[in-house]
């Protein structure tokens, strides 16, 4: 199993400000505890041993948040200068990182996966990055992420309205390597300028877990995880 994780906390949460206006999104409180908090005790519990958190906004407020409730994490801080996007914090941040492969996810974001079985899949299938996919019915938040019967990415869809489809739950398993090979730098979207550039020449898969899944991105998902976690 994958035992590394990189932990992306460093957003502007532009779109939570109404609803939490000072704070980093990742720290907004759900059910009495900052939503980073239920990130890091799902992973711990999953088996991740070390962390990587790639901080840029308020990074003070997280830090001392881990230091206080986290003395024993094994964690690793990488500190974005000025922002990178997901791309250039993901590369920055796995120069840390002491394997081949690596985790990734949101720290606004719980998608309650199989990590186990997740990372099991992208050994095996040799990937160089592996998504996991949720199924979704009645949204227009997300675009739609298509996959053959073997598990290879076939396209990635625009935001729109869909009846039903698989969503990038905005977890990932990265073969380091591959991301670098590609020449990308400075600031980047890993999302665009890397899975939806790279798919058709690289080895991408999909895996599907119809699990427990909240963004907490905008305030109507934020109450609803103050909800669902009480």
């Amino acid at each position: 199993m994958i035992k590394e994780c990189i932990v992306l906390a460093g957003g502007l949460g532009t779109r939570l400000r109404s609803a939490v206006p000072d704070l980093p999104k990742c720290m907004a409180p759900v059910a009495g505890k900052p939503f980073l908090q239920h990130v890091v005790d799902y992973l711990s519990g999953q088996g991740i041993e070390h962390f990587i958190f790639s901080l840029g906004y308020m990074h003070d407020v997280i830090e001392s948040f881990l230091k206080e409730h986290y003395p024993n994490l094994s964690y690793t801080v990488v500190l974005e200068e000025c922002p990178m996007g997901t791309g250039g914090a993901i590369l920055l941040s796995a120069m840390q990182a002491n394997g081949d492969d690596i985790l990734i996810v949101n720290g606004d974001t719980l998608f309650a996966i199989d990590l186990e079985s997740f990372s099991r899949f992208h050994v095996s299938h040799r990937a160089d990055c592996t998504l996991a996919l949720k199924p979704m019915t009645s949204f227009d938040r997300y675009g739609v992420v298509e996959i053959d019967k073997d598990h290879h990415i076939l396209s990635f869809r625009e935001k729109q309205f869909y009846e039903q489809g698989l969503i990038n739950g905005g977890v990932y398993a990265l073969h380091i390597a591959s991301l670098q090979t590609t020449g990308l730098t400075g600031k980047f979207s890993f999302e665009k300028d890397y899975l939806e550039a790279y798919y058709p020449s690289q080895r991408m898969m999909g895996m599907v877990q119809d699990t427990y899944f909240i963004d907490i991105g905008i305030p109507e998902d934020f109450a609803k995880a103050n909800k669902d976690f009480s």
